[in-house]
């Protein structure tokens, strides 16, 4: 899977981050969704030009709310998020995201997003207001709304320890290694709106 381990170094470039948090070792053993986004113009066509790509999976996370009371949830977390360099600032970021908003039926608001860089917050709060967040103790940002109209509501927890000792944590791990790789490499093409924006294809790699 070289493809998913350069995107994800050219992201942990990007981000000045010490090793990449996307590899194809860890979508075998993790239940994300990797989101790529690639060039389909005649010019390069079968090549296999990526222009970015968008990772998400659910974890179960001790979040904080309003009150600093622990609340116990699963949300959707964005994990890694990449455009490249030379092809920002020309929507297709935009366009990533909202097509994993409708694919996976969620609310931006309603995301939880790891470890995110200026560059993404001013992103989000450009294309979806998202501008105040919820203190928390963990890596994870969460925005205002977090808390509303939720699917599946947080359960509140009592405060049995200390806010440093909280960690996010994920019990969506297992074992793939045996899985046929070539079977699910071609599982699912998406096109936003039943069409080709910009001569842009958005493949959705659902593992």
């Amino acid at each position: 899977m070289v493809i998913i381990d350069e995107i994800g170094k050219a992201s942990a470039k990007a981000q000045r981050l010490p090793a990449p948090i996307t590899s194809a070792s860890r979508m075998q053993t993790n239940q994300h969704h990797l989101y790529i986004l690639k060039d389909c113009t005649a010019q390069t066509a079968g090549r296999g030009v990526v222009i970015g790509f968008l990772k998400v999976g659910y974890k179960k996370l001790f979040v904080l709310d309003h009150s600093g009371s622990h609340i116990e949830a699963e949300p959707l977390c964005i994990l890694d998020f990449y455009i490249h360099e030379s092809l920002q600032r020309h929507g297709f970021g935009k366009e990533l995201f909202t097509l994993m908003l409708r694919t996976e039926q969620v609310e931006p608001q309603h995301l939880a997003i790891d470890r995110p860089s200026e560059k993404f917050l001013s992103f989000l709060r450009k294309h979806y207001n998202l501008r105040s967040t919820i203190p928390q103790v963990n890596n994870f940002v969460i925005f205002e709304g977090f808390f509303r109209d939720r699917k599946v509501p947080g359960r509140k927890l009592p405060p049995k320890r200390a806010e440093g000792e909280i960690k996010p944590y994920s019990l969506s791990e297992r074992d793939c290694k045996d899985w046929d790789w070539e079977g699910i490499i071609g599982i699912v093409s998406l096109l936003w709106d039943e069409r080709c924006l910009s001569s842009l294809c958005t493949h959705a790699l659902l593992v």
